[in-house]
Order: structure tokens, then C-alpha cells, then sequence
């Protein structure tokens, strides 16, 4: 079932600042807009709580008229708690939090705990994901202002042949741009709609890093990169091959273009315990710095050092996919004094015991 979750984070300051009463006059009108508000919403079986310890509001969508998944979309989710949010900052006058997840069944204690605080964090992602939304669209802007100007003057005056093709080749790059984003924009809103599968797909690992090794090989050709496989068992992972492919483009692709030119590139594999395998991917290029090692897997986010041009989308969707399976990705210091990017993957359950892996 859907659990929706409300937070006023600003109660706890306002105790502080004003007083308990006035954080519980805010805490009281905010329920109030809140029923009144899910009462329109949702249908009448559909349970609401508030923990009077917290600054917690939840909806679970269990009403058993409800079809199974028929509201668990995140269109449907989304919707529902923009409409609360807004009431409830409307009636409190303080800035909410939202989040949405699934529960089997709706549990008290640490259970429940740990499910509003997975909603939240996914609620943040959901905003984070709207503004990035909100960003590309002003950095499509540019590049097809740019096509149109250079077009138009193309046909509106009588040009020499070499300002002929400057304006032709600039235009063909700011399309390229523009292809990039949209892919991006592309591959971040499929997400969800490729969720419902993903838990029910496997692929043989080699298989899949071999793949994103030769899509990226002309990349490194062209920066004359040394390339490089180093190790990897035979191993079935818990991520669909296609997936997984486009999830080592981004990382290696990201390496190369970051990385020296004729420098270095080399992948890895290592066992991590019998249920996860770790993809490793280092360079000698300028590394990341310690206090952005997070935020460059968010949408639109690069890091300092970062010279290549990009849009800041590849290693948010690696992120993001990975999450989808249980995955997850981070980025230390390599050995070759660059980057090291870490995959790591769920194991089949029929390959927990292999033990072919070498790592470096």
C-alpha cells in the first residue's frame, strides 16, 4: 500500500524560539488542513495519522476498494501530497517536507519509523528531480537560441563558404548539446516506469562491462586513453543487462572524459561479501573533492575539478537506476591518484558462492 508522509520541520524551532503553545497552534492548524484537505482527497476508508510526539502526518491508501497498485504511480503520489503540502503551508504558515513509499502492511515501532524516513528521503529526491526539470528547460533554451540565431542567418544573408560552415559546425555542436539533455531528461523519467520490472532481471556481469567498453572505446581512442579490463569472474548480477550496460557507459564514459588525456582508465571487479559484487573504475585525472563526492550524483551537480563539458545528468541516472535494484554507487580516491568510481550490485542468489573474482 502507499504510506504519504507530511513533515513540519519548523515545529521543533518554533518551540524553541516561541514556546511550546505556539509550535502547538501551528501543529493544530495544520492537522486541521490537513483532514480537511485529505478528506477531499482520498477516499473515505483511506487511513490518516498524526503522532502528537512528532512532526509527522501520514495517509496510507488502503482503502479495500482500492485495486492493488492502482495509486501507487508516482504521478498519482506526487499529486496528492503537492495538494496536502499546499494546504497545510497555507493554514500553518511553515514550509512542509513530503514523501511517499510502500508498505505490505502498515507496522508501529522501528518498522514504521524506518518506512517514513525512506519516504522522506524519496520525497526529497522527487523535489530535487522537479527542480532539475525546472533547470533544463532554461539550459534547452539556450542551445536552441543559438541553432535558430545561426540558422536564420544563414538564410537571411549571403555568406562566405568558411562563415558558412563556422555557423553550420556551431549549430551541429549545440544540437549535440541539446541530444545529450534531452537523453538525460529521457532516461531520468523512464525510471519509474522500468521499476516494476527491475527486481525480476539478472545478466552475466562480463558480459555487460565488455559491452560498455567497446561503446566507449572510440571515446578513448580519440583522447588515446589506456583502456583497460583488469579482472572480473563470472558472475550473475541482479540488474537487467541493458541497465547495467548504460549504467558503465555513464561511469566509464565519465572517467575518460575527466581523466588525462593519454591517460588511464582502468576496470575492475571485486567480491564484497556473498550478496554484493563491486565494479571499480579508476583514473589519474584530478579526483573528486571530499566534500562533493555526494552532491555530484545529484541532478544538475558537477564537481570542481570537473573541465570536460556536461550536464550533470550521467551519474545522477547511475544513482538513480542503481537504487531501483539495491545497488549503490560512491566515488574515493584512486591508486592511479584520480577517481575511483564504485558500483555495487546485488548477486543472484545461484552465484553467492562463486569465487572467481580478483580484485585490485
Amino acid at each position: 500500500m502507499p504510506l504519504l508522509v507530511v513533515r513540519l520541520r519548523d515545529l521543533e524551532r518554533i518551540a524553541w524560539r516561541e514556546g511550546r503553545p505556539a509550535a502547538r497552534a501551528v501543529e493544530r492548524r495544520s492537522l486541521r488542513s490537513f483532514i480537511e484537505s485529505a478528506t477531499r482527497t482520498l477516499r473515505a476508508s483511506d487511513l490518516l495519522a498524526h503522532d502528537d510526539e512528532s512532526e509527522d502526518f501520514l495517509a496510507a491508501l488502503i482503502s479495500p476498494t482500492r485495486q492493488s497498485g492502482s495509486v501507487a504511480t508516482p504521478t498519482d503520489c506526487r499529486a496528492t501530497l503537492a495538494r496536502l503540502a499546499s494546504a497545510m503551508e497555507g493554514a500553518g504558515g511553515v514550509r512542509v517536507e513530503t514523501g511517499w513509499t510502500l508498505l505490505d502492511g502498515i507496522g508501529g515501532g522501528v518498522r514504521l519509523r524506518h518506512a517514513i524516513e525512506s519516504a522522506l528521503e524519496r520525497g526529497a529526491r522527487e523535489r530535487e528531480r522537479y527542480d532539475f526539470f525546472s533547470t533544463i528547460g532554461h539550459e534547452l533554451r539556450t542551445p536552441l537560441t543559438s541553432i535558430r540565431g545561426y540558422l536564420e542567418t544563414l538564410l537571411e544573408e549571403d555568406l562566405d563558404p568558411d562563415t558558412t560552415r563556422r555557423f553550420l559546425e556551431v549549430a551541429r555542436t549545440e544540437a549535440i548539446r541539446m541530444g545529450r539533455l534531452v537523453d538525460g531528461m529521457f532516461d531520468i523519467s523512464m525510471l519509474d516506469l522500468r521499476a516494476t520490472s527491475a527486481h525480476d532481471e539478472s545478466c552475466q556481469l562480463g558480459s555487460s562491462i565488455s559491452s560498455a567498453i567497446d561503446a566507449v572505446a572510440p571515446f578513448a581512442s580519440a583522447r588515446k586513453t589506456d583502456l583497460a579490463l583488469l579482472a572480473c569472474g563470472a558472475f550473475v548480477v541482479a540488474i537487467g543487462s541493458d541497465r547495467l550496460t548504460q549504467i558503465l557507459i555513464n561511469i566509464i564514459e565519465n572517467a575518460i572524459k575527466h581523466g588525462r588525456e593519454r591517460g588511464r582508465v582502468y576496470v575492475s571487479v571485486a567480491t564484497l561479501d556473498t550478496r554484493y559484487i563491486e565494479i571499480r573504475v579508476d583514473d589519474d585525472g584530478p579526483g573528486v573533492a571530499a566534500h562533493e563526492r555526494e552532491t555530484i550524483f545529484s541532478l544538475a551537480k558537477r564537481g570542481s575539478n570537473a573541465t570536460a563539458h556536461g550536464s550533470g545528468i550521467g551519474l545522477a541516472v547511475v544513482r538513480l537506476m542503481l537504487e531501483r535494484i539495491g545497488g549503490e554507487a560512491d566515488v574515493g580516491e584512486s591508486l592511479l591518484g584520480g577517481a575511483q568510481f564504485r558500483v555495487r550490485l546485488p548477486l543472484m542468489p545461484a552465484t553467492t558462492s562463486a569465487k572467481e573474482s580478483t580484485s585490485r
